[in-house]
């Protein structure tokens, strides 16, 4: 199971790249359609913070279950995530009813940043938080 985990953890970035993609596809009220048009907008813009973050996190994550989490790969996976950013607005500027933009843009690129300035002061200064607890997992015995 422990394999299998590792595995999966490994994996997970690019599935989520898949479903990033998959979504951006989409016309943007696919998956959320509040009844209140301010407040689905305001949701909608949110997500891209949220959406970049994770996708780091999720880089990072598969970095350190497999002992190769250096301050070097976590630049690496940041910047790799904010990319993925600039590309997916460039890829919904060709799909209807979706829009693509330098604030989104720079939105994708803060939520990739928040999380990243997070690790290096908790795990590569402090040595403590969820990373710390996906290495150990990851630990042979």
């Amino acid at each position: 199971m422990k394999k299998t985990l590792k595995i999966l953890v490994t994996i997970l970035p690019f599935l989520y790249m898949i479903a990033i993609w998959i979504m951006s596809s989409k016309p943007d009220d696919i998956i959320l359609d509040l009844p209140s048009s301010s407040v689905d907008r305001f949701i909608k813009e949110a997500l891209h913070l949220v959406e970049f973050a994770i996708l780091y996190i999720l880089f990072v994550s598969a970095l350190a279950i497999n002992q190769k989490l250096k301050p070097g790969f976590s630049l690496a996976a940041a910047i790799i995530a904010g990319l993925y950013g600039i590309v997916d607005e460039y890829h919904q500027s060709f799909i209807p009813y979706r829009s693509a933009s330098l604030i989104d843009v720079a939105k994708d690129i803060i939520g990739v940043l928040a999380v990243y300035f997070h690790v290096q002061y908790h795990y590569f200064k402090h040595t403590r938080g969820f990373l710390t607890l996906i290495e150990k997992f990851g630990e042979k015995k």
